[in-house]
C-alpha cells in the first residue's frame, strides 16, 4: 500500500498527464478531428466486416458438415429397420437341415440370393457386418453382452455364444453384436 506522501506524488503525475492530454486535444484542428472520427468509423466498419466474414465461413463449414452427415447417416433409420429382415433370412438358412435343403433347393437358393443382395445393398451404403466368433474377446464398443455364464475351458471376457450379428454404418454402430460372455476367473 502506498504511503500518503507517495500517493500525493502519483496524483500529481496523473493530473499532469491529464492536463497534457487536454492541451494536445485543444491543439487538434477541426480537419484532424474529422480525420480521427473517419478513421475510428473505418476501423469499426472493418471490424464488423471481418466478423461477418468469419461468421459466413463458420456457417459454410457448418452446412458442409451437416450435408456430409446427412449423406452418410441420413438412411440410418431405414437401415436399422432392415436389420430384422436380414436376421430372419439368415435364421431361415441356418435352421434348414440337409434334407430340407435337398427337398426345396430352389427355395433355399432364392433365400441365399436375397440375403446376398441385401448384403450388397448394405455394402453400397456403407453398412458393414460385425461378425464376432466364439473365443474372441468381448469389446463393449461393438458387442452387447446378453448374458454371462461360467464355461469350463474359457477365460473371463471371451465370447461363448453369438446371438445376433452387429452392424456399423460407416463409423457408427447401428446395432452391437449380441453375444454371451464367459465369466470364468482367469
Amino acid at each position: 500500500m502506498a504511503e500518503p506522501k507517495e500517493q500525493g506524488f502519483l496524483d500529481d503525475i496523473e493530473e499532469a498527464a491529464a492536463e497534457e492530454q487536454a492541451a494536445m486535444d485543444a491543439e487538434i484542428s477541426p480537419e484532424e478531428d474529422e480525420i480521427a472520427i473517419l478513421r475510428a468509423e473505418r476501423d469499426a466498419l472493418q471490424d464488423k466486416f471481418m466478423r461477418a466474414l468469419a461468421e459466413a465461413e463458420n456457417a459454410r463449414k457448418r452446412s458442409e458438415r451437416d450435408r456430409r452427415e446427412a449423406e452418410n447417416y441420413g438412411g440410418s433409420r431405414l437401415a436399422r429397420d432392415m436389420l430384422p429382415v436380414y436376421d430372419s433370412l439368415k435364421r431361415a438358412l441356418d435352421t434348414l437341415t440337409e434334407d430340407q435343403r435337398a427337398g426345396a433347393a430352389a427355395l433355399c437358393e432364392g433365400i441365399e440370393l436375397t440375403l446376398r443382395e441385401l448384403r450388397n445393398v448394405f455394402a453400397k451404403h456403407g453398412i458393414t457386418v460385425i461378425d464376432p466368433q466364439i473365443g474372441d474377446r468381448f469389446d463393449p464398443q461393438i458387442h452387447e453382452a446378453m448374458f454371462e455364464a461360467p464355461l469350463p475351458g474359457t477365460n473371463a471376457g471371451e465370447i461363448i455364444q453369438v446371438s445376433a450379428q452387429g452392424f456399423m454404418l460407416h463409423d457408427r454402430i447401428l446395432r452391437p453384436a449380441q453375444v454371451g460372455v464367459s465369466s470364468n476367473r482367469e
